[in-house]
């Protein structure tokens, strides 16, 4: 996914058992960027779910990640999925003009 750095994007995750069919997981799931200074999650909700992901400036790739508990019993099978990012710069708002040392004419 290619987000410029003013922008954020809703996340959500959905678990399927082999056979492609909805299925739930133990626990709340948990997210994570691989790169914070890049992506960072934001506004979890409280089921885990669901999140933003936010570009916090500088240019780069990260990857988000969720990772919960498949095993609805006492032990712990983790699942995890995975969304790569590249952070691309955002629309020009503004020109600067840089003045070279003064010289003879």
């Amino acid at each position: 996914m290619i987000l410029t750095t003013v922008q954020k994007v809703s996340l959500s995750v959905a678990f399927v058992d082999a056979a492609g069919n909805p299925a739930v997981v133990d626990g709340i799931p948990a997210w994570a960027s691989s790169d914070p200074t890049v992506i960072e999650i934001i506004d979890i909700s409280a089921d885990g779910m669901s999140c933003f992901a936010s570009t916090v400036g500088p240019l780069g790739t990260a990857q988000v990640s969720v990772q919960a508990d498949a095993d609805l019993g006492a032990g712990v099978r983790p699942v995890t999925g995975v969304l790569d990012f590249e952070v691309q710069a955002a629309e020009a708002v503004s020109a600067s003009i840089a003045a070279g040392a003064p010289e003879l004419k």
